[in-house]
């Protein structure tokens, strides 16, 4: 600014006499650096830069005859802007910034070596000397003037106490200034009242009781004790409290082990005897069809009256897999989100409780914050609860992570991050309260690290001191929260000593008397509370009849008419155009269904019959092979259409969403949003090789959950298969590893090779047994999609059902067929175009390969002669694919096993080759070697192999 006289504003700008031009700008400034003109921008850099070069910059001073040092930025003739006024608005801003390092975060004080970033007078060349000058410190105290030193104090209280706040990451303006607001200036409403405060100190009391009382009666026994963070219990009840009264009834939480317990019984209020009773093994009645899960891994729905108001609260299950719950516990609230209409998000409250080291250490907390804000998976605002115990296993932190906090991976979306010193309950409480209001007020998410340790190792058979001696010297010299609290209230007066001997003695006389009464009856009382779908059928009682899948002409065709009108100022692509008049012609059956229209029309008719469908993936509205086409785009105005989505008044709601590129968060939230939901809930993968990403959702959620925690779930899981010549992660579904874990009824695991059929299936999973629903595999194919022979007629959906096995029309001559292929699948399709007119070989496809369809398969063997050869021939090599599942099922056949020989590629490490010539090679290999070998019939158990 080369025209700028020395002292002066940028150059043009007004010269107002009071200066509050000025201090408008810089207020602006401060809040967003961008909001000011360049020339302004340059300006106030220049003055409050740290070391500046005073000979180069504005000679900026205070009025010595102000009272005020700068006061109103009180001009020194012509209008010059008080330096030292400025630089005091520098630091304050710094305090917002980064005041938190400053912050006494560490109850056990070991970790202090953040204070580097701690804002000092030097900074913005201040020094004591300034400490009793008074300024006007802007928005931090409006309308009055404070010496430096009040200003620093009170910087400090706030800034630098038990709590520390990142929020000034935050880009949009009107969060961050409600934050600062509330941390700077709070309403009478922040503080705590007696009542919160006894009800706090009673809940630590139920808490540190409970964790002793185990400790004593059950010595050795894992529990993964919450002691040295026992202020999470208030912190719940405090959240709950004030959720209700901002309007949420339901709150789905999810945590991993450490504190469950504690949560469980002290929180969601499950009975001791009930906690007891797993602690000695009890075996549970309602579990006998099923293998249970350990105690600390356990779901609880129950509901309590706050304040007249009916609440759910509903603790998720949860595997070891620290962090895996997450995307499990959006969905849920997303689904109740849903059922409950436009109030939903006010209703419905996630909140996740996390591990420090877990927090730091596991991608899928990035995957699901990062679906916080997108339209298929919002929640309105998720609350975060970081137990932070300052270590992970023996892991230090210094092992643990690259970043200063455990939380900062939580920056990425923008949200306050409340740093709180866990053993100060009062800071708790209050950011608590701050967290549900931002939340309440801005449907985001917030977190909250509450600062504590672990008074045990990892669990408490653990000796910690072996890696961490100087930290457990500390521990164990720690009074503990509880009597801090107690401490703090007795000495002020707030409780008395009298009030809180009755307290502890009523908890102590509590737990003594569940356990006997526990002892006494043997009973346990069921983990769920008779809501939605927790009334479980025993495995074998699943329902028998299968439900109609055929539709009439009529509704086919209105049906078809919907998915293929458009708004009449609609531009669709040109291309986009001509599919829709081909899937007309097929809608009126003038042309053969493929495979999406079949699909297409499954939906359609679900949501005309009132069931709800929701379909999501890595680019699942138009579909990894432009086939789907589920939502148009206007060519001129970008617009949406879905068609699905506006078939008839009165229709279920359809969903389809482009997902983020995830696997493990995301299959998470489809499953939990399956266990909320009646609807057909579907997952697809882009390929199916992708879906080992989410490889801990599908193991111990989707194929374990109903026998774990007797949580049925119908999700739908699309899994893309079939060799062409694509390479190893784009051939695979991995059918092998489904297949590996199926026992006891858990999944339905399927290869469809016609529209039809999977036109039946779709509705055949949404219309059977609610009571035990069975989640779904489908290995959908990629070829299939366009190829000739993969079609079908509008009749078939009209008339028939699925068919767990195809077989061929009867021959006229059963004693011509010398072999039957056995397959799954594209293969199919190879064998059928190989074999041409040839008559003594017959095909028959397995298309529902778990549950296992023996009997149906016995039906169609038994067609033909006992000299009949049996051979299965697949794409996959022979470690993977049916074949390691099929053999063992065929081999297992009560009575006479089927001997079956085996054609397909050799066992291999690597799914497919990445060779297209070679692909083809070995493609047609197998279907020649099916077809023209001498197949002799062997031995139960022997097979052939391709070479």
């Amino acid at each position: 600014m080369a025209n700028e006289p020395d002292g002066a504003g940028p150059a043009g700008s007004p010269a107002p006499e009071s200066g509050a031009y000025e201090e408008a700008m810089f207020a602006a400034w401060l809040d967003d650096p961008e909001s000011v003109p360049p020339d302004w921008r340059d300006h106030f850099r220049r003055a409050t830069r740290p070391g500046v070069d005073r000979a180069a910059a504005p000679r900026w001073t205070a009025a010595p005859e102000s009272p005020v040092g700068g006061g109103c930025l009180a001009a020194l003739g012509d209008g010059i802007l008080c330096g030292k006024h400025m630089r005091v608005l520098g630091l304050i801003d710094a305090y917002r910034q980064r005041g938190h390092l400053g912050a006494t975060l560490d109850p056990l004080g070991i970790d202090v070596s953040h204070r580097w970033g701690v804002p000092t007078l030097a900074e913005f060349d201040l020094s004591e000397s300034d400490m009793k000058t008074r300024f006007v410190p802007g928005s931090f105290a409006p309308g009055q003037a404070l010496t430096l030193d009040e200003i620093v104090e009170r910087l400090g209280r706030i800034y630098c106490g038990s709590i520390g706040i990142e929020y000034t990451h935050i880009q949009d303006p009107e969060p961050r200034e409600w934050l600062r607001r509330e941390m700077e200036s709070p309403g009478p409403s922040s503080s705590l009242t007696v009542e919160d405060e006894e009800k706090a100190l009673r809940s630590l009391i139920a808490a540190e009781t409970l964790e002793q009382f185990l400790h004593r009666k059950f010595p050795g026994t894992k529990r993964f004790s919450l002691e040295g963070s026992e202020s999470l219990i208030p912190a719940l009840g405090g959240l709950i409290e004030w959720a209700v009264a901002a309007g949420v009834r339901h709150l789905v939480l999810g945590m991993a082990h450490r504190g469950r317990l504690n949560v469980l019984s002290n929180v969601l209020r499950k009975p001791y005897t009930q906690i007891f009773a797993e602690f000695e093994d009890v075996p549970h009645p309602e579990l006998s069809h099923g293998s249970g899960d350990v105690k600390y891994h356990l779901g609880f729905d129950t509901r309590v009256t706050l304040a007249g108001q009916e609440v759910v609260l509903s603790l998720t299950p949860n595997p070891s897999h620290l962090e895996a719950v997450d995307g499990v516990v959006e969905g849920r609230a997303r689904a109740l989100q849903d059922q409950a209409g436009p109030e939903g998000v006010a209703a419905v409250l996630p909140v996740v409780i996390h591990g420090d080291a877990a927090f730091a250490g596991q991608g899928v907390v990035a995957e699901t914050l990062n679906m916080a804000d997108l339209e298929g998976y919002t929640t309105g605002g998720t609350i975060h609860l970081v137990v932070n115990n300052q270590i992970g296993f023996t892991t230090t932190r210094a092992d643990a992570r690259s970043s200063l906090y455990a939380t900062d991976v939580a920056r990425m979306v923008a949200v306050p991050i409340f740093h709180v010193n866990g053993h100060d309950v009062h800071a708790v409480l209050k950011v608590v309260r701050l967290a549900v209001g931002f939340r309440s007020r801005f449907r985001r998410d917030c977190v909250i690290d509450l600062v504590g340790y672990r008074k045990y190792g990892h669990n408490e058979t653990d000796e910690p001191s072996f890696t961490q001696p100087a930290m457990y010297r500390r521990i164990q010299a720690h009074p503990g929260v509880r009597r801090i609290f107690t401490g703090v209230l007795v000495e002020s007066g707030r409780v008395t000593r009298a009030s809180v001997d009755e307290w502890e003695a009523a908890a102590k006389a509590c737990l003594d008397g569940s356990l006997a009464q526990g002892r006494a009856q043997r009973e346990r009382r069921a983990d769920h509370v008779g809501r939605g779908r927790s009334g479980l059928a025993p495995a074998g009682e699943q329902q028998s009849e299968e439900p109609t899948t055929a539709v009439d002409r009529a509704t086919l065709r209105q049906i078809a008419r919907g998915l293929v009108t458009v708004p009449e100022r609609f531009h669709p692509h040109p291309k986009m155009r001509r599919l829709l008049d081909e899937r007309a012609r097929m809608g009126m059956g003038e042309a053969p269904l493929d495979w999406a229209m079949a699909e297409a029309m499954a939906f359609g008719t679900l949501v005309a019959q009132g069931i709800p469908v929701r379909l999501s993936g890595q680019d699942s509205r138009r579909g990894t092979f432009s086939q789907r086409h589920a939502v148009l785009t206007d060519v001129q105005t970008q617009e949406r259409w879905t068609p699905l989505a506006c078939l008839r008044e009165g229709q279920a709601p359809f969903f389809v969403f482009d997902s983020s590129l995830s696997e493990a968060s995301v299959l998470g939230f489809e499953y939990g949003y399956s266990l909320e939901s009646r609807g057909l809930i579907l997952w697809e993968a882009q390929f199916g090789d992708f879906a080992n990403g989410a490889q801990v959702i599908i193991d111990h959620f989707i194929v374990s959950g109903q026998t774990k925690w007797g949580r049925p779930s119908g999700l739908v899981l699309l899994v893309p298969h079939g060799y062409e010549g694509q390479g190893p992660e784009h051939s695979s579904a991995r059918v092998e590893r489904y297949l590996a874990a199926c026992a006891e009824e858990n999944l339905r695991v399927v290869n469809a090779t016609t529209p039809a059929q999977y036109f039946h299936l779709l509705r055949r999973q949404a219309l059977g047994n609610q009571a035990r629903p069975l989640p779904l595999i489908v290995f959908t194919p990629k070829s299939l999609l366009r190829h000739k022979g993969a079609v079908s007629d509008v009749g078939d959906l009209e008339a028939g059902r699925f068919l767990e096995v195809i077989p061929e029309p009867a021959p006229a001559d059963p004693e011509a067929i010398s072999r039957v292929l056995l397959c799954s699948g594209k293969i199919y399709y190879d064998l059928v175009k190989e074999r041409g007119e040839r008559t003594d070989v017959a095909i028959a496809r397995l298309e529902e390969l778990y549950p296992f369809p023996r009997k149906r398969l016995d039906e169609i063997l038994g067609q033909y002669r006992p000299a009949t050869s049996v051979c299965w021939v697949q794409e996959e090599p022979r470690n993977m694919g049916p074949w390691p599942f099929v053999h063992a099922a065929l081999e297992e056949r009560p009575g006479r096993p089927i001997a079956v020989t085996y054609v397909g590629r050799p066992a291999a490490a690597s799914p497919a080759t990445g060779s297209a010539a070679r692909h083809k090679e070995e493609q047609q290999r197998i279907v020649e070697e099916a077809l023209s070998r001498d197949t002799r019939r062997q031995r139960p158990g022997a097979e052939s192999t391709n070479g």
